[in-house]
């Protein structure tokens, strides 16, 4: 089980002792044009958790390539690039650019347009020009996972990672919304459930390695997603409030897995899945 971060939740080069602390470091988004974002407010906490509607903001592909990745690079961790787009030859032009690196396909984005083109659509044309790992990063709002999870990986992705965030509103003491774009990506510990019903709807559907993320906090909450399924687990808001979170809930899962009589954490995957499956509806 590898440790990494979730996509724009870690600036690994203002951070470099906490990527280093990660099995592998996931960037933000990088689109083929620059994107300043959206306006802000962009930012807010709720009760639970924070709503987020960046808007993909990043320097675009060609500066990305020239300037960040040589400098990512030499902080000697393996790097995931997550790629975006508003067209499946936008995502396939960038992946085409890339090597020696896994991709992450951003193909559920709340804070966005989305492309026309299916998940699967934009597999297949991203698949057609690398060679990479490529990683389909799906929508928690999928109403078929499992259709969803067999699609793109008949289109040739080599993993999944799941959930992103979800659509969410907050309002402030005047009762208007907090976001100025209204609806953001809605993240944090109450995001857990979530994350685990689709990491058990994926992998009843797909051997294919299953990056989970999503409410995940500590130990437990890492044991948990590979009980369910998840192969690698990775960190997201949790890393805004403690940077130290990578090396705390490595602490946490051995502890954790002593608690539950595991020697370690292969013995915990998919053994939530004999007892969801005897559930009846």
């Amino acid at each position: 089980m590898q440790l990494l971060n979730a996509s724009g939740c870690l600036d690994a080069l203002t951070a470099p002792d906490v990527a280093r602390a990660l099995d592998a470091f996931v960037t933000k988004t990088v689109t083929p044009e620059p994107r300043a974002g959206n306006e802000p407010v962009r930012i807010a906490e709720t009760d639970f958790g924070m709503l987020n509607a960046i808007g993909l903001a990043n320097p675009g592909r060609d500066a990305f390539v020239r300037d960040t990745l040589p400098r990512l690079r030499e902080l000697g961790v393996p790097l995931w690039v997550s790629v975006g787009g508003f067209a499946a030859h936008e995502y396939a032009e960038t992946c085409a650019q890339l090597d020696d690196v896994t991709i992450e396909l951003n193909l559920s984005c709340p804070n966005v347009d989305e492309a026309p083109e299916s998940a699967a659509e934009i597999v297949g044309a991203c698949r057609a020009v690398t060679g990479n790992p490529l990683y389909a990063k799906v929508s928690p709002h999928s109403w078929d996972m499992g259709e969803t999870v067999r699609a793109v990986e008949a289109a040739g992705a080599d993993g999944l990672t799941m959930i992103n965030t979800l659509r969410g509103v907050a309002l402030d003491a005047r009762l208007r919304p907090t976001l100025a774009r209204v609806v953001g990506g809605y993240s944090g510990p109450a995001l857990k459930p979530v994350t685990l019903a689709a990491i058990v709807a994926a992998r009843r559907a797909t051997a294919l390695p299953i990056v989970g993320m999503g409410g995940v906090t500590c130990g437990r909450d890492v044991v948990e997603l590979v009980a369910c399924g998840a192969t690698h687990v990775a960190l997201g808001t949790v890393l805004f409030g403690d940077p130290d979170a990578p090396s705390r809930v490595r602490e946490e899962v051995v502890d954790e897995l002593a608690r539950v009589g595991f020697d370690n954490i292969d013995d915990a995957f998919c053994t939530a899945l004999a007892t969801v499956a005897r559930v009846e509806n």
